[in-house]
């Protein structure tokens, strides 16, 4: 059964879809996709995390629109926390920072976990409506949880993002087997479409494309990471994100990209149609999230996938007397044809030195 709209969404998607021509005209007919998809997700009460919709859960029936793993178990959390754990003591700190906590779940996991080993956990999160979900979930952790709609100038903490970096705008560039073109967003009728302009942006690396390849390149997600490594005075920071190394990412057979929306469960290939009711999401090149860390003053811990990382967190001893459900929901956190090889854990640290736990076995970073 297809998923019924929430009372509203058709005005505000229209008044979305209106604001986005807006922007084109403005721009000369003419949008780059990553500012296309910056609105889609992001316009303040209008983009598909601002809006107050519901969006994360394991069940369509629930009104969501996709599961993370924190919503599939708890276990995600619990087994993440001992990773943090040592992070924390590691690093000498006391504060976690949490990046687009979501539902709220996975902060009600670590807090769960850590106990007192957390002083302070700061949930850095632009969507006002996701930030009232959280405090209500989180109440009872009051007052050591608290929020903020920006960066902290200073940071001394182990820092999480979960599914963050795959939701940072991206540019598409289309190789017409002579040249790159920049892909955006025109206007035909009342339909928004593809339209291409020439640039001098390209892919990173000296891969070789097929012509009509279509692709990303991240420069928002790396930013942010420089950001993050500008600010990060002493501590770790881990990413859990599907996506591959570069080599992979820019694969000669891979020509269409990772662009992807989801709504109901459901995923399709189209940003351009239900503009601001589903998401959009682009895989992640850990090797230039990684590299602009490195540059930025960051060491890189390690990176290997949701997988091997769990289980050197010690997932199986965590699931030592679950029962069935429990077990079932943990294991789609490590098989390899559910979340277990596509999603991949990269780890930062500053200011200190240490072995992390959840890298021990199976690192990849010789991938990078």
């Amino acid at each position: 059964m297809p998923r019924m709209s929430a009372p509203g969404a058709e005005s505000l998607s229209a008044r979305l879809c209106q604001r986005l021509r807006t922007a084109i005209a403005e721009n000369g007919g003419w949008l780059p996709f990553d500012r296309t998809m910056a609105m889609a997700l992001y316009e303040p009460g209008l983009g598909y995390y601002t809006r107050g919709t519901p969006v994360f859960g394991s069940m369509p029936s629930s009104g969501s629109d996709f599961v993370t793993a924190p919503e599939m178990s708890p276990l995600f959390g619990h087994t993440l926390a001992r990773q943090v754990a040592q992070a924390l003591q590691a690093t000498g700190t006391h504060e976690v920072l949490e990046f687009g906590a979501g539902s709220g779940a996975l902060a009600e996991q670590l807090l769960e976990a850590l106990g007192d080993a957390v002083q302070r956990y700061t949930i850095v999160d632009v969507s006002g409506t996701l930030r009232e979900r959280q405090a209500e979930r989180l109440a009872r952790f009051a007052p050591r949880v608290q929020w903020s709609n920006a960066w902290p100038n200073e940071i001394e903490a182990v820092v999480v993002g979960n599914e963050v970096l795959d939701a940072m705008p991206v540019q598409l560039l289309h190789f017409d087997g002579h040249q790159w073109l920049e892909r955006g967003v025109a206007i035909e009728g009342e339909a928004f479409t593809w339209a291409d302009r020439a640039t001098t942006l390209r892919p990173p690396g000296e891969g070789v494309f097929v012509p009509g390849t279509v692709t990303e390149i991240h420069p928002q997600a790396e930013a942010f990471v420089r950001s993050l490594a500008e600010r990060l005075q002493r501590g770790a920071a881990f990413f859990i994100d599907y996506g591959f190394p570069e080599a992979e990412y820019y694969h000669p057979q891979r020509t269409g990209g990772t662009l992807m929306c989801h709504r109901a469960h459901q995923a399709d290939a189209n940003p351009l149609v239900q503009v601001g009711e589903k998401d959009i999401t682009a895989h992640v090149n850990f090797s230039a999230i990684a590299l602009a860390g490195q540059d930025a003053g960051l060491q890189v811990l390690g990176y290997t996938s949701q997988a091997r990382f769990l289980l050197n967190c010690g997932l199986l001893d965590l699931l030592q007397g679950a029962d069935v459900r429990s077990t079932a929901m943990a294991q789609k956190l490590i098989t390899e044809h559910e979340m277990g090889e596509l999603f991949k854990v990269l780890g930062f640290v500053k200011g200190a030195d240490f072995g992390a736990l959840g890298f021990a076995a199976g690192d990849r970073s010789h991938t990078l």
